[in-house]
């Protein structure tokens, strides 16, 4: 899953919501284990096969695999390695035996380009000594055998980072409420096609918000500029925020932004929280990092395949959060938001969801923006109309609470992408596709075409003309 950054930034609004948003305590980066939320990886050291395997001269650049083993359940796979700043030139393939029929699948491509998604460069979760280089993770359903081949792009010249593994991550049982959180009733996509998805405009130095900077604040509340001034955690055992109508959201706005200008925000659309499909609190790190603003939203899709139902959703995104924390080392789950096919919105990294929270999902611009995943691969697969539409009414309700026009445009400051240097200044739209700001397929050429359409229906569900 090979992620660009596409960002946005816009004028800053200080509208206030007092919105029931999850903040759930505590939480270590080992894991003691939670016995109600159980799960686990198995990480399973690669070795030399085929050709050359006994050639010790050849050193890492020989194939590197597993042959058919026997495993403990797991639902889903991927490959890390010792050096995040090493690249995997090369093919990772994996075939699977399914649980109870015991028939063995066709070889399935992973993405190896997976780094463009993590945290910037000169963060602190980047710098922890904890991450390692990965691939993207890919959802195999239910499995107890498992083959895998890592073959780099040219024998005897691409060696392959040292330190491969192989990670099975077993979700775990979710909540007994899990099957009925996510059934999808299937969206309406409210908007027209718009036009395709632009990439970074021209610089454009004067529309970049003075304010761009402050990745990292512990506590968005000290400084109110370009945050909701006010905000009250949802109550504890809450597994769903319901959906509001329009007057409920703005209801729930600071009277003393009602008292000037209407703000254009979307309705607050139903959002699964963390506890709703089941993560483990005790995995990820117990401290929160915000940054200064929501200026852009950058869309994604995760790559993990589209072998799911949306009732498995749920068990997907426990299996992708323990795949970035217990397997590739960061912080939380990398994505702010992930949509499931049926249109399910999820909270992903842990801080609220209408806060600035600091994600790792865009390399080099995940200050002052938000990561949205698709759950899927959308680059030969058309996205549901369920899924564009759910994109369309976060965005509205995300944006909009930080005074951003979907339709709009950006400057952010690069933290370093490979595309952009640090401290070059990129115009995005204020909707973008992670491939505007990383050389990456990301979110798959038919998601990214679909971005039109997204921008011109938040705008609407902001209630812009």
């Amino acid at each position: 899953m090979r992620g660009f950054l596409a960002t946005s930034v816009g004028v800053v609004c200080s509208a206030a919501l007092i919105l029931p948003l999850s903040q759930p305590s505590g939480a270590i980066a080992a894991p003691p284990r939670v016995p109600d939320l159980p799960g686990s990886t198995q990480s399973l050291p690669l070795a030399p096969t085929g050709e050359g395997a006994s050639d010790r001269s050849l050193g890492a650049a020989t194939e590197q695999g597993v042959t058919k083993l026997d495993v403990r359940p797991f639902s889903l796979v991927g490959v890390v390695w010792d050096d995040v700043k090493a690249e995997l030139h090369g093919t990772v393939q994996v075939r699977t035996r399914a649980v109870g029929s015991g028939d063995w699948s066709g070889w399935q491509d992973v993405e190896t380009h997976n780094h463009e998604h993590g945290a910037d460069l000169d963060s602190a979760e980047s710098a922890s000594g904890k991450v390692r280089g990965s691939t993207a993770p890919l959802w195999v359903g239910a499995s107890d055998g498992v083959e895998v081949r890592v073959r780099p792009e040219t024998a005897g010249q691409a060696p392959l980072p040292e330190g491969l593994r192989l990670e099975l991550v077993d979700p775990g049982e979710g909540p007994a409420s899990e099957g009925a959180l996510s059934e999808g009733a299937g969206l309406e996509d409210p908007a027209a096609e718009g036009p395709a998805a632009e990439g970074p405009a021209a610089e454009d130095p004067a529309a970049e918000d003075p304010a761009s900077d402050g990745a990292g604040l512990e506590d968005p509340a000290a400084e109110g500029v370009g945050r909701p001034a006010v905000y009250q955690p949802a109550p504890q055992g809450q597994n769903v925020l319901p959906e509001l109508s329009r007057a409920e959201t703005e209801a729930q706005l600071d009277p003393s932004v009602m008292a000037g200008a209407a703000p254009y925000i979307g309705p607050r659309p139903r959002i699964i929280t963390r506890q709703g499909w089941g993560a483990d609190e005790s995995l990820r790190e117990k401290t929160f990092v915000y940054t200064a603003s929501v200026k852009a939203a950058f869309v994604h899709h995760s790559a993990t395949g589209n072998n799911y139902t949306c009732s498995e959703a749920p068990s997907v995104l426990r299996s992708i959060y323990r795949y970035h924390v217990v397997s590739s080392g960061w912080r939380d789950f990398g994505y702010n938001f992930a949509i499931d096919k049926c249109g399910n919105i999820y909270e992903g990294r842990a801080g609220g969801v209408d806060k600035a929270v600091l994600g790792a999902h865009t390399l080099g611009f995940n200050t002052n923006s938000v990561g949205i995943a698709v759950l899927g691969t959308y680059s030969l697969s058309t996205p549901p109309a369920a899924a564009v539409t759910a994109v369309a009414k976060l965005t509205a309700w995300k944006l909009g609470l930080y005074g951003m026009n979907p339709l709009g445009k950006v400057v952010l400051t690069s933290g370093g992408s490979g595309k952009y240097a640090k401290g070059v200044r990129v115009s995005f739209n204020v909707i973008s596709g992670h491939r505007d700001g990383f050389f990456t397929d990301c979110p798959g050429a038919l998601l990214y075409s679909r971005l039109g359409t997204a921008r011109n229906a938040s705008a609407k569900y902001q209630g812009r003309a």
